[in-house]
């Protein structure tokens, strides 16, 4: 039995990761019409805008999904709560802030809080705030990460021993490997981002696309840790501006200023390298195909189901 799936009414224990500013109604409702947890995320857009692409999701899925909230980020998070609430969203995923505040506000109306967490600790205060699922994200996903850079390989197996709660793995998956590792380690699911930009239902530019698949495995850089806010980004040409701001002694303001989410979609939407930056996990080096998200989603179930077997003849 995978707790997982049976808390979420989901068939495969796949959750898609929130995009901020670039989520849409049509990648969200393929990966849960595919069996995994689809997942609008909300960034910094205003209300209406959100409001907009639930009504898309719902008309394009009866399946779950999510909304992932970043607290520190939106500033709006009190009208999506309310949009959750009125929507009757399956679950609130919530991130980079604090979420105890809202856990029982949304327990009330039956949603299920799952929260994004880069520490031992965290896991801990977010299970015991009432957490119903906790995903731990390592140092190798994509965009803006944990200043404690974490590796997920370590991360999760510490996570799901401090908590009782099914933990969920971000960071560095993009296959049925990648699963069947994170379960070993203890994980009762996966969160992927990257490796669902580089599929047939993904309706980002295809320059954004091309650059995933024909990434080494060097390919991801940091930026922003000369001002304690971590990114991980795709090498281009404005990957290598803000790394050259940094060396010259930018300021947390400028460096914000820089990496705003309407400068990640000239990157993203308009696929414009020059002027906007791509969020890309380390793990695009591994990545060199363009499924349809249904396709991937259940090649990495057999995929995993066969390593697991194999492990076990082993023994």
């Amino acid at each position: 039995m995978n707790l997982l799936t049976e808390a979420l009414n989901i068939r495969y224990p796949i959750f898609q990761g929130g995009m901020g500013n670039i989520s849409n109604s049509i990648l969200t409702a393929a990966v849960s019409n595919a069996g995994g947890l689809g997942t609008i995320g909300a960034g910094t857009m205003d209300p209406n805008e959100v409001e907009r692409i639930i009504l898309e999701t719902k008309k394009l899925t009866d399946k779950p999904f999510a909304i992932n909230l970043a607290l520190g980020v939106s500033p709006f998070i009190k009208e999506m709560l309310s949009l959750a609430v009125k929507y009757s969203v399956s679950a609130v995923s919530l991130s980079a802030g604090n979420p105890a505040p809202y856990i029982p506000k949304l327990h009330i109306h039956n949603i299920k809080v799952i929260t994004v967490t880069a520490s031992v600790r965290q896991a801990v205060k977010a299970a015991e705030a009432g957490a119903d699922i906790i995903v731990a994200e390592g140092y190798e996903a994509a965009g803006i990460n944990s200043p404690y850079e974490t590796t997920t390989l370590t991360l999760i197996p510490q996570i799901a021993k401090a908590v009782d709660v099914p933990v969920v793995a971000a960071g560095g998956i993009a296959d049925g490997r990648g699963l069947a590792a994170m379960l070993m380690l203890g994980a009762q699911g996966v969160q992927m981002g990257t490796r669902f930009i580089a599929t047939k239902d993904a309706p980002f530019h295809p320059n954004y696309k091309e650059k995933i698949l024909t990434a080494g495995d060097t390919e991801t850089v940091i930026v922003g840790r000369s001002v304690g806010r971590i990114r991980r980004v795709i090498k281009t040409a404005y990957a290598e501006k803000l790394l050259s701001e940094e060396k010259h002694g930018v300021s947390l303001e400028e460096f914000n200023s820089l990496t705003t989410e309407d400068i990640h979609k000239i990157g993203a939407i308009e696929g414009n390298g020059e002027k906007g930056f791509m969020n890309s996990g380390q793990i695009s080096g591994f990545i060199d195909d363009l499924p349809s998200v249904s396709e991937l989603l259940e090649s990495m179930m057999a995929e995993a189901s066969s390593q697991i077997k194999k492990i076990s003849n082993m023994f």
